[in-house]
């Protein structure tokens, strides 16, 4: 499962808002991509279908969508959001993560 965290939730439904999703029935969609300076970097975005190979979960009002492969790489992950001046916008706090980035966009096993 992947957790949102309130700060996090907050920022999520402002974002679908202004683009124009409906928090209550699309899904934010989180995802692992090869690249980035650590080998792996995480994607999110917002999306209104679920393939047959996502994993669906809600947490904290929020829905999330998340394919299998990523899955395996996400399990356990809270999304969380830092704002004000030295805030660094979503952060993935993943409990897989061996080594991330001095950013926190990317992370490797």
């Amino acid at each position: 499962m992947i957790q949102v965290s309130e700060t996090a939730k907050q920022k999520v439904i402002g974002l679908m808002t202004e683009g124009g999703f409906d928090a209550a029935k699309d899904y934010v969609r989180v995802g692992v991509k090869s690249g980035g300076c650590s080998g792996l970097s995480y994607e999110l975005d917002f999306d209104t279908s679920v393939a047959d190979t996502d994993k669906v979960f809600e947490d904290n009002g929020v829905r999330i969508i998340v394919d299998k492969k990523s899955f395996l790489y996400l399990a356990g992950t809270v999304l969380e959001y830092s704002g004000g001046l030295n805030g660094k916008g979503f952060v993935f706090n993943n409990p897989n993560a061996q080594r991330t980035c001095g950013c926190g966009e990317s992370f490797s096993l």
